[in-house]
């Protein structure tokens, strides 16, 4: 009976070792962090905020040739035109914009799930979510990032 007790006890302590050994936990990541160190994003956002510095010249340079016109029926074509013309370039805008953020996402997440891999993690959440314990994984991110392959 001591045997069965005995050999009861030393299983349970090995599944526990080694449920302990596999359990890999969860990494949390700063994106915002991470995404302001990424050349790849900074370039993005400039080249975003270029276009969006073109838009808004746009409007002040219409605005000039605005106040240039004399008649009534002058002005509301030219309103007409510009208001076509402007909505086509907020359109590409918006377009560039949320194309850029995209790929700054699937970039950075394709790391974020490399470094996962090489951690052993379960998952890697925000950092927001996380309040105590978990692996801070930002560094490693924005290491492999660095790195190119991305």
């Amino acid at each position: 009976m001591k045997k069965i007790g005995l050999i009861m006890t030393t299983l349970a302590l090995v599944a526990a070792f080694s449920l302990k050994a596999n359990a890999a936990g969860v990494g949390f990541i700063n994106y915002q962090k991470v995404q302001e160190n990424y050349s790849f994003a900074i370039q993005a956002v400039k080249e975003v905020d270029a276009k969006g510095l073109e838009l808004q010249q746009y409007m002040i340079d219409k605005e000039k040739q605005y106040k240039t016109l004399d008649t009534p029926l002058k002005k509301k074509n030219f309103e007409d035109s510009i208001a076509r013309e402007y909505k086509a370039k907020e359109e590409a805008f918006m377009k560039l914009k949320m194309t850029k953020e995209e790929q700054i996402y699937n970039k950075i997440q394709a790391a974020t799930k490399d470094v996962m891999v090489e951690q052993k993690l379960d998952a890697i959440l925000s950092d927001r979510v996380i309040f105590v314990g978990g692996l801070d994984v930002t560094d490693l991110v924005i290491q492999k990032l660095k790195n190119g392959k991305y």
